[in-house]
């Protein structure tokens, strides 16, 4: 299986609501490493690697609406994985 890294920014009222911590729970649960980290301008950016499958369940899970707080938009980018990630924290 190829593994890929999903990098997706997320636009709403998702900052110090749960949403770092939602993200992290489903990106275990999907088997995926990486991170979420709030960035300045209020989004959250959410970098994922993994199966190309698990990483567009995710991103699919992002947009869905059963997140903590408001997603308004969800922005993606695709790369390859560059494999220098373990576990799934928030920063």
């Amino acid at each position: 299986m190829t593994e890929v890294r999903l990098t997706a920014w997320v636009r709403g009222r998702v900052q110090g609501v749960g949403f770092r911590w939602w993200t992290r729970a489903r990106a275990l649960e999907l088997g995926l490493t990486g991170w979420a980290r709030n960035t300045e301008d209020g989004r959250v950016e959410v970098v994922a690697e993994g199966g190309q499958e698990p990483c567009a369940e995710l991103l699919a899970l992002l947009r869905a609406g059963g997140t903590p707080g408001r997603v308004d938009a969800v922005m993606e980018r695709w790369s390859e994985a560059k494999g220098n990630l373990a576990g799934f924290v928030e920063r």
